[in-house]
């Protein structure tokens, strides 16, 4: 008792403390979540209506063999065959020749409740009072009637007969053909129900290998979304059409049923329905009431074949051989037409095959037993989401946040559809979190726009300017604080500036530091470097943060030779200045090192004041290599993870060197040039030549280094030229 008082003391003490956006906030989130559990129709048409456009945008693509073909009573065969309908031989003969045509199962989408009227037996009864019937009579008693024919039609071919399960009327169906395999709850209190059936006459029923029910059970906007696989009638269970046409196709005997219990404690007493059903080796992900969700494909006429045709003599039996075979309806005025998501006007016997295709494919739509709950707990945490950033962002920032996250539920809705065939509402979601925007957006005007001005002011001067706004759509990461990732560092030391400086008053000093910034800041942020830091004659600058880059350290790379580039254009404005000012030009040299590793980085500083800035060895290591450039005479060195990350570039590996604060050397590397000169003949030469001058060198061959180094010297390579002379003096030393 007392955790739960202190529980609601905390939980009032939140509610007095919180703004007044996050308990609108809070109140609307609650209501959403009630309005959903009840899921009035409104709420359930929006979500249909996703549905079904989800199906428009990406309908299920129909097999190019048509491994289920439809028999169609159309216009053209009405007219050849006549009207509706046709003596029960003409079926019969349809039966025989898809039979001959070797079809793996022939379903009648048809009902055929009463006897023939033009049997024999039905014709003497109409003409019993005639007089000159009596000189007939013998010959038509010894006629079998018509319903005879087709029977054996029946029992000769894999044939399925339909039945329309009716409450108001008192046949049924017949015999279960199917067998049914249960675990669990019966599947009989779950799936559609009828008290009766429109059946067929018992000597078709009793001949045909399958019955199956052929109902459509539309939803309150009389579109068909699903068809049951199973439905009761007078409490006996019974497959559906498509799937006891599937059973009799694929020579199944059993249909296993699994539902809620079937796993022990799996649904915890609950009596929540079908969770699984499968025939033969097919999974058919039902929903709890036995209906699989229809993924229809777009009509093609590939897929039916005139009744007419079929019995005519051009027929070819390649048309049906090996394929399942439905015959109904398709004229309008047969009034066997539903609405689908595809189309307003269907023929129910192509819904049927549509459905086989579906099973034999495994391309189904599903809407699985967790969607209700995710999309619940999607909306509460992806709404408080939502509403944290709101109280933390700008108007602008809060609208791109709430299009993104409107935009990425009904992409993510959409493409779990196409990918996975999965019925994820987007409608419901999206709509909670606009409001949940709309909600907590206007209160946070004032901050958002002051955050924005902070990120604007403490970025714009170290970073490109659309980096600088890819931050101000993230100003968190300006709070204080670090994170450990790999960075490429580069630092940049001005050679001799003091004896450039020496001959300039202070203004002119600073004019000459900004022009010489300027180019070489501008090669940095062009190749997405963050400036760190301006010190003196020197700049620091880092790659792969704020913003991460899978290419950081071939960035970095390039970045120094555009300085290099840049430089030279500077060196050439410099010189024409001195010699239009009379004095004598002193060309500006840097030197530029290079380092990738891991680092800390963030912001340092105090709350009103502080730095974006990166701390760790690497940076040490980066420095250290920059002022190693005096001695080899480089302009560029690099660590050997640099190098690496840039193979492309012109890399020569110069030396190994021991860190600072390390006991193992590490090997260096100078850059010389880029894609260019790295594929040029003189440098693919010069690599074997100088691999050899550094053995002979490491060796102390003095006999090996003069031939390398004249070797090496007549590459004629000019960016070489500084390493020669530093190898030069490596040998003569040697040689004392």
């Amino acid at each position: 008792m007392d955790r739960l008082n202190g529980a609601l003391a905390r939980l009032g003490t939140f509610m007095g403390n919180a703004p007044l956006s996050s308990l609108v906030i809070a109140g609307l989130l609650a209501v959403m979540v009630m309005l959903r559990i009840a899921d009035p129709e409104p709420i359930a048409k929006l979500r249909l209506a996703a549905f079904d456009t989800f199906l428009q945008l990406s309908p299920r693509e129909a097999d190019p063999a048509f491994p289920v073909k439809v028999v169609a009573i159309d216009e053209a065969s009405l007219a050849v065959l006549g009207q509706w309908p046709w003596p029960r031989s003409v079926l019969a003969d349809l039966v025989s020749r898809l039979k001959s045509a070797r079809a793996k199962a022939i379903a009648l989408d048809i009902v055929l409740p009463e006897a023939d009227r033009l049997s024999p037996q039905q014709f003497a009864e109409a003409y019993a009072r005639e007089a000159a019937f009596a000189e007939i009579a013998p010959a038509l008693k010894r006629l079998p009637p018509l319903e005879t024919r087709l029977a054996d039609a029946l029992a000769d071919a894999p044939s399925i007969l339909a039945f329309a399960g009716e409450d108001t009327a008192k046949g049924l169906p017949g015999q279960v053909q199917a067998s049914f395999a249960k675990a669990g709850d019966p599947p009989e209190r779950f799936v559609p129900a009828f008290k009766g059936s429109v059946t067929n006459v018992a000597s078709l029923r009793d001949s045909a290998h399958g019955l199956g029910a052929a109902n459509w059970i539309p939803e309150r906007d009389q579109i068909v979304r699903r068809v049951p696989l199973l439905v009761t009638v007078d409490g006996r269970l019974y497959p559906s059409l498509a799937l006891e046409a599937l059973r009799v196709a694929q020579g199944w005997t059993t249909i296993f049923i699994k539902s809620s219990g079937g796993s022990g404690l799996g649904a915890f007493g609950q009596h929540t329905g079908i969770e699984v059903m499968r025939a033969g080796t097919s999974i058919l992900p039902t929903n709890a009431r036995g209906e699989l969700w229809l993924r229809l494909a777009p009509a093609d006429q590939r897929r039916t074949i005139p009744a007419s045709r079929v019995l005519s003599a051009d027929f070819e039996a390649s048309e049906v051989a090996g394929r399942i075979v439905f015959i109904g309806a398709t004229a309008i005025g047969l009034l066997d037409i539903q609405a689908s998501p595809l189309s307003d006007a269907v023929p129910g016997v192509e819904m049927h095959a549509q459905a086989v295709e579906q099973m034999l494919s495994g391309d189904h739509a599903v809407r699985p037993a967790y969607a209700d709950g995710l999309e619940l707990v999607f909306l509460v945490v992806m709404g408080a989401i939502i509403a944290w950033l709101l109280l933390r962002s700008g108007p602008i920032t809060a609208a791109g946040i709430g299009i993104i996250a409107i935009a990425a539920v009904v992409a993510g809705c959409f493409l779990a559809y196409r990918t996975d065939g999965l019925l994820i509402d987007p409608v419901y979601p999206s709509l909670s979190l606009a409001l949940v925007y709309a909600a907590g957006s206007l209160t946070n005007f004032v901050r958002s726009e002051r955050e924005r001005r902070q990120v604007r002011s403490a970025f714009s001067n170290y970073l490109a300017p659309e980096l600088v706004e890819e931050l101000v759509a993230h100003p968190e990461k300006l709070k204080l604080g670090g994170e450990t990732r790999e960075l490429t560092l580069l630092f940049a030391d001005v050679r001799g500036f003091s004896g450039i400086a020496e001959g300039l008053e202070a203004e002119q000093l600073v004019a000459f530091v900004n022009q010489l910034f300027t180019p070489l800041s501008e090669a940095i942020l062009e190749e997405g470097g963050t400036i760190d830091k301006f010190m003196g004659d020197a700049v620091m600058a880092f790659w792969n943060a704020p913003l991460a880059s899978s290419r950081h350290g071939e960035r970095a790379c390039r970045a120094a030779l555009r300085m290099l580039s840049a430089l030279e254009v500077l060196n050439g404005q410099l010189a024409a200045q001195a010699k239009a000012a009379g004095r004598a030009f002193m060309p500006v040299r840097i030197g530029i090192g290079l380092n990738t590793g891991n680092a800390c980085v963030g912001n340092v500083g105090c709350p009103g004041r502080f730095d974006y800035s990166v701390l760790g060895d690497v940076v040490n290591i980066a420095s250290r290599l920059e002022s190693l450039t005096k001695t080899y005479g480089v302009p560029i060195i690099a660590g050997e993870a640099t190098a690496r990350a840039a193979p492309q570039l012109a890399f020569l590996e110069i030396d190994d060197v021991v860190p600072r604060g390390r006991t193992q050397p590490e090997p260096i590397y100078a850059l010389l040039g880029d894609d260019e000169l790295a594929r040029g003949p003189q440098f693919q030469t010069l690599l074997g030549l100088h691999a050899r001058l550094r053995e002979a060198l490491a060796a102390g061959d003095r006999k090996s280094i003069s031939p390398n180094l004249e070797a090496c010297r007549r590459i004629g390579l000019p960016a070489y030229a500084p390493l020669l002379s530093y190898y030069a003096s490596q040998a003569d030393e040697a040689a004392r």
